[in-house]
């Protein structure tokens, strides 16, 4: 009871881990802002991406468009919370200090960000495969099991994981960046942090047109 409770407490916003704020970077503080903006930046992107679920066929352009955006934003927030684990474990001060979130939210982490690459990590090599998407891979208890039956699993499987970190993390995040419980000469390396975000999304939008230009087979 008393783990279920600490989680709902930071689910709520009552509670909220002690991020010190070191200089230049804004160590624990500015980590936590850094994933909490592109957390918020991947939630509204996978709404938009499940909006176009309603009618594939006719919006599967901007299914594709959507999907490859993800890819690197789902990886600078692997990259920021995985920073954050190696931190805390290889003795940082400053990250000792902020200390780690509820044993449920550190087994659903990783289970989040694994389905979430599955997802689009299949939902790529579906554009890769083209026609031959449909090509039996495998037979599984009289099932056959082609490549878009492993991205729908993938997608089933991020979807059940997701609904529960996004009860547990929406709150927290908007919280966070929105500043609440900042000092009064805020986190550094905002410019950094906003650099970093513009050069993912950046990236995100070469490379979905790209692959949208390579879409032929679907689109």
């Amino acid at each position: 009871m008393g783990e279920l409770a600490d989680v709902i407490a930071v689910a709520t916003g009552a509670e909220h881990r002690p991020d010190p704020v070191t200089p230049t970077t804004g160590g624990p503080a500015g980590n936590a802002l850094l994933t909490a903006c592109t957390g918020l930046l991947l939630l509204a992107l996978f709404l938009a991406e499940s909006v176009t679920l309603i009618s594939v066929r006719s919006m599967i352009s901007w299914h594709i468009v959507i999907g490859t955006l993800l890819v690197p934003l789902a990886l600078l927030k692997t990259a920021t919370t995985g920073w954050r684990i190696v931190r805390y474990y290889t003795g940082n001060a400053a990250y000792r200090q902020a200390g780690p979130p509820p044993l449920i939210l550190r087994v659903l982490g990783p289970i989040v960000i694994l389905t979430a690459l599955a997802v689009l990590g299949s939902g790529l090599a579906l554009i890769a495969v083209g026609n031959s998407a449909h090509d039996n891979l495998a037979t599984i208890v009289g099932f056959r099991v082609d490549a878009i039956t492993v991205h729908q699993a993938s997608f089933i499987a991020w979807l059940a994981a997701v609904g529960v970190h996004t009860l547990l993390r929406t709150v927290p995040a908007i919280r966070i960046a929105g500043h609440a419980g900042a000092p009064r000469g805020g986190v550094p390396g905002g410019l950094a942090r906003l650099g970093l975000i513009a050069v993912t999304l950046i990236a995100g939008g070469v490379v979905s047109g790209i692959v949208l230009n390579l879409s032929g087979a679907w689109t």
